[in-house]
């Protein structure tokens, strides 16, 4: 695995990663096992698994951080170490929500129109 390069993030309270590598690659893992839960055509697990999947190639194939960072695009290894931590929590409270299940009674035929008073 390539050194770290950088002495800082830049951003408070945010250090350095040291090896993101090891880091990443089980929290990606992780993230897909939780998903692997989910009902297989509910659009979260397929849109997740998707991009989880893209990011875990991305991070197995190159070495150097800023290749990682650039490729992903959506901030610095630390960041997306938040990321996956926050997306695994998500997912394992979906578990619980259960929100591709029928309601349990019908939604107000007024629920989405705005202003309310209509």
């Amino acid at each position: 695995m390539a050194g770290v390069l950088k002495k800082s993030t830049n951003l408070k309270g945010l250090a350095v990663c040291k090896n993101p590598h090891m880091e990443l690659i089980p929290l990606y893992t992780r993230i897909l096992r939780v998903l692997e839960k989910f009902p297989k055509n509910y659009t979260y697990r397929k849109e997740t698994e998707k991009m989880t999947k893209n990011r875990l190639q991305v991070v197995k194939k190159n070495e150097n951080v800023q290749a990682i960072e650039d490729k992903i695009g959506c901030g610095q290894v630390e960041e997306l170490i938040i990321q996956a931590k926050n997306e695994i929590s998500l997912a394992e409270k979906m578990l619980i929500w259960k929100p591709w299940e029928k309601l349990i009674q019908e939604a107000p035929s007024n629920q989405w129109t705005w202003p309310p008073h209509k």
